[in-house]
């Protein structure tokens, strides 16, 4: 009977004393927290609104103590506008309860009953904070994933929008140069934070996104190429998309030619699909493998890109440089790759062919030499051929 008289005393003292507990409460808040004397009226009002709420609510919780001792975090926050709670972080808000309790604590030194009450209510207040930022975090959670979902829709179709800009700015995008577009098959357990930490790692940032079995990711640089020291090399995409192969499912893995930015992005897209959609046609494809060097099969199947890329890269600089080049290269093709049989045909020695090789490899980036080269190639030359007029075809020989 004792315990419920001191109550009953505790809790008249306390209506007495709200009020001045809620002013010395405010009065406590900017003397020792910086972060609430620099915010704007409007949150700083907020703030002590829930300062006095949490006072009001220890009031209640006393009244009924025999009931479940867990707060009801409406109770305190409810009165405190949504925004309250991102603009106000999970440690500055344990810092206003700790306030709140310190000046209950310093008024009640003598009643040892209330301490007590006050000891078990600031526990329950903080587990009632943590639950409302941690509901809030979900929540934010979800709607980043669905909001990131939607971009990279967007870049996989490239319809564009005004608004496309900041919705990838809302998703705290740090990627400021180049991109590039990672296509390949989602794993059974996709660990979306090792990929954001690889990237990281990398000095790039990603944006993820999951279209049936194909995981995709848009790669960003944090650094633009400009930006870099003058001296150092800025990390190659292919550097990252290794790095990030291990997060993929098996099969094949596609990344797509770099573009100036995320708003450019569709382009690389484009290119990564059509390159993943044929990359089986090519037998021992690296993982990861170039949409650039899947010109040939892409071309097969139809893709204008694919079959832009293969003339205007290698068709067209070859018959704008030389056409002795150019017709060294049909010949040597067309020879079976043979140096001596192609000396023959055009009445040179062997090593004036080799010289011609190495001066298309020069302008071409690509080596006939090569197998997988001298395929890239000679699609372009026939892709080439054909998309000239008949009249403004130049003759080339013919093997005799």
């Amino acid at each position: 009977m004792s315990r419920e008289n001191d109550r009953e005393r505790a809790l008249s003292w306390l209506r007495q004393v709200s009020g001045e507990l809620s002013t010395a409460t405010i009065k406590r808040l900017e003397d020792t927290l910086p972060w609430y004397s620099e915010m704007p009226p409007g949150r700083r009002s907020a703030v002590g609104l829930v300062a006095q709420a949490g006072i009001t609510s220890f009031i209640g919780w006393l009244e009924g103590s025999s009931s479940t001792p867990w707060i009801a975090a409406a109770d305190v926050f409810g009165s405190a506008p949504r925004e309250l709670l991102r603009s106000v972080s999970l440690q500055q808000t344990l810092q206003l309860i700790r306030v709140v309790v310190t000046v209950v604590e310093e008024r009640a030194k003598d009643d040892e009953m209330l301490q007590e009450a006050i000891l078990q209510y600031s526990r329950d207040i903080a587990f009632a904070a943590a639950d409302v930022y941690a509901r809030a975090a979900e929540a934010r959670g979800l709607w980043d994933a669905r909001l990131e979902a939607l971009v990279v829709d967007s870049i996989l179709s490239g319809e564009y929008d005004d608004e496309l800009p900041s919705r990838i700015a809302a998703l705290g995008w740090h990627g400021h140069g180049e991109v590039a577009v990672l296509v390949g098959t989602a794993p059974k357990q996709l660990e979306v934070d090792q990929i954001r930490r690889t990237a990281r790692h990398m000095d790039a940032d990603v944006l993820i996104g999951v279209q049936g079995s194909r995981l995709v990711v848009v790669i960003g640089r944090a650094t633009p190429r400009d930006d870099v020291p003058e001296g150092e090399d800025p990390v190659s995409f292919t550097a990252i998309a290794q790095a990030l192969e291990p997060s993929f499912g098996e099969g094949h893995l596609v990344l797509g030619n770099e573009v100036p930015g995320v708003v450019d992005a569709s382009t690389s897209a484009k290119a990564a699909l059509a390159g993943f959609a044929v990359a089986r046609a090519w037998r021992g494809a690296p993982r990861p493998a170039l949409a650039d060097d899947l010109l040939p099969e892409r071309a097969l199947a139809g893709d204008p890109l694919a079959r832009s890329a293969l003339v205007q890269r290698i068709y067209v600089p070859l018959k704008d440089q030389s056409t002795e080049l150019l017709q060294t290269l049909w010949c040597y093709l067309d020879t079976g790759r043979s140096l001596e049989a192609t000396a023959r045909e055009l009445f040179v020695h062997p090593n004036t062919v080799r010289y011609r090789l190495r001066r298309v490899a020069d302008i071409i980036g690509w080596d006939a030499t090569h197998a997988r080269d001298a395929l890239i190639v000679q699609s372009a030359l026939i892709l080439g051929a054909m998309s000239e007029s008949a009249s403004g075809r130049r003759r080339l020989p013919h093997r005799r």
